[in-house]
């Protein structure tokens, strides 16, 4: 397969734009340990369409993962990473399935759908301080595997379990990683026996990827002087905004069809 021919239609600009998105994105995910499946998705829809946005960020984020764990890997909770995996595969796996059955449509609305709850659902969990213990996590990890193995800027729900769960700071980033390279790892096999994975996904994958990479190790080193609530808000102002963006294509076109 020439990875190169998935870049055919794209312009010099727009792979620039890509990567600056990428690395920005790999930074704030860095700080606050979400960030680059719910940016991404706002830059790469209008260039790809909405179809092969979760396949190309589920295969760059093993890339962008990896990264984190290896910069992190020392404040990692193997433990409930081992718990959230194993409870989640399944699901994940029927996430997956499911969305290769959806339109270019039907993905952008349920990528744009996912997108907006994120916000809400992140300040609200935060505001409740909900605690759980081992059984609540894998509970929770079942439910999360459907929407992290369908969706595009699930990540937000892994990380109130993981806090919910006792979890803190560092751990928090390092946990969410591995747990984060394990369902990449099944989403991309199951959109490889689907036949969703194409030349212009794995381009933009390996692009992403690579641009991503340090990104984590800058979000280290900045870690300690930047404030997180002020790129978390201008985060999920993004992210609502690109949300109800692609929500408004996707009702263009099935609106018409119904």
């Amino acid at each position: 397969m020439n990875f190169l021919a998935g870049f055919a239609d794209i312009s010099l600009l727009q792979l620039l734009l890509v990567a600056s998105v990428a690395l920005f994105a790999s930074i704030i995910g860095g700080l606050a340990g979400y960030g680059t499946g719910a940016l991404m998705p706002l830059v790469l829809v209008p260039m790809v369409g909405a179809e092969p946005v979760v396949p190309i960020i589920a295969i760059s984020a093993i890339l962008t993962n990896l990264s984190r764990v290896v910069a992190y890997i020392s404040h990692a909770d193997r433990t409930r990473a081992g718990i959230v995996i194993a409870a989640a595969a399944v699901t994940t796996a029927l996430g997956a399935y499911g969305y290769t059955r959806l339109t270019n449509a039907g993905a952008a609305f349920v990528i744009g759908t996912m997108l907006i709850m994120s916000v809400p659902l992140r300040r609200i969990l935060r505001k409740r301080e909900v605690r759980i213990g081992n059984g609540g996590l894998a509970a929770g990890a079942v439910g999360y595997g459907v929407l992290v193995g369908g969706t595009s800027g699930s990540g937000v729900i892994l990380l109130s379990l993981l806090m919910a769960a006792g979890l803190e700071g560092a751990a928090v980033i390092a946990t969410d990683a591995m747990i984060s390279v394990a369902t990449g790892v099944i989403k991309i096999s199951v959109f490889g026996l689907a036949g969703v994975v194409t030349a212009q996904v794995l381009a933009f994958a390996l692009l992403i990827g690579a641009i991503a990479v340090p990104g984590a190790f800058l979000a280290k080193a900045f870690v300690a002087r930047m404030p997180v609530h002020i790129h978390a808000a201008i985060l999920d102002a993004a992210v609502i905004t690109g949300g109800g963006v692609m929500i408004a294509s996707a009702l263009r076109h099935l609106l018409p069809a119904a």
